[in-house]
């Protein structure tokens, strides 16, 4: 049976503050690499799902478990 949430396509996580950080080369704004950036608009959304879980991770520190995928 599919699972309502996984069956929404996840918001993209950008806040329109769009800089690159050379060192690291993530947008200092939603914390994405430029190929996951690139990328979104042309990804799943279980992709989605694992880019927001990088983000997640990047902001905190806590890496997410997700049970259903």
């Amino acid at each position: 049976m599919p699972h309502p949430v996984h069956d929404q396509t996840p918001a993209s996580p950008c806040i329109q503050v769009c800089r690159i950080d050379p060192a690291s080369g993530m947008c200092r704004g939603c914390l994405r690499t430029l190929d996951e950036i690139a990328g979104w608009s042309n990804s799943t959304n279980a992709e989605k799902r694992e880019v927001l879980d990088r983000v997640h991770e990047r902001r905190t520190g806590v890496k997410r478990v997700t049970a259903l995928r």
